[in-house]
């Protein structure tokens, strides 16, 4: 679905205004019990509602995004719609660049294409390494996932320790639907991507999003070529 589809019904008003409530109650513990803690903006439409609710109760969480150098126009203007609108400066992390190098280098410019090794390789140089350099020293992060966005999230807890990079991991977002995001955004005139409104409902990197037909899940966008069950990018896997 796109946001101008969506029909703002009196229950979903009522099951957002709860939500809300609660995620406020639990960001304002993590600010309180596990400082320093930090939020992962990937700017989708979960991601924006998280900072909309950040940045307007003032709490203390870093809120940073990482550019993996391959992002799509309307992800950039987004950034600066941020910045704008909140009068926040995004902390950007950017992957090695002499990383970066020697795998085009070695393997060509497209080829997270050719197997899903190598573009498991390419998301982790991109991703998953600038991800740790930005919880080095913190005590908890927090994400934007959802249960309902992918096969691979089916049962997704508030809260988890995160194996990989060895501190807590909250997902205050959890339980909320689709049409509860949407919901938030458009009654706080929270700014988005613009490919949202392209059926583009899940964002990453411009080679590997595409837009999605009626019907087809949310996350078929992303690495449309693979199986549903590989679809992570290493950000979130267990060790």
């Amino acid at each position: 679905m796109t946001p101008s589809l969506l029909n703002i019904t009196p229950e979903l008003t009522a099951s957002v205004a709860t939500k809300t409530a609660a995620v406020q109650v639990l960001l304002a513990e993590i600010a309180g019990q596990w400082s320093p803690a930090a939020f992962a903006n990937s700017l989708g439409a979960e991601d924006m509602v998280l900072t909309d609710l950040i940045v307007k109760s003032g709490l203390p969480i870093e809120i940073f995004s990482l550019d993996t150098g391959r992002l799509p126009l309307e992800t950039y203007d987004l950034m600066a719609a941020v910045q704008q609108h909140y009068g926040l400066k995004l902390k950007i992390y950017f992957p090695q660049a002499s990383t970066v190098e020697d795998y085009v280098r070695s393997h060509g410019i497209n080829a997270f294409y050719e197997s899903v090794d190598l573009r498991k390789a390419c998301c982790h140089m991109r991703k998953v390494e600038p991800l740790r350099r930005a919880l080095a020293g913190k005590k908890a992060w927090i994400t934007g996932l959802r249960a309902q966005q992918a096969a691979t999230r089916v049962g997704l807890p508030f809260r988890e320790y995160d194996d990989g990079n060895g501190l807590e991991k909250f997902n205050p977002l959890a339980d909320w639907s689709e049409k509860e995001v949407w919901t938030y955004i458009k009654q706080h005139a929270v700014p988005y991507n613009a490919l949202h409104d392209k059926f583009y409902p899940s964002i990453g990197c411009a080679p590997c999003t595409r837009a999605i037909s009626l019907g087809e899940d949310v996350r078929s966008g992303r690495w449309w070529w693979e199986n549903p069950e590989s679809k992570e990018c290493g950000l979130h896997v267990k060790a």
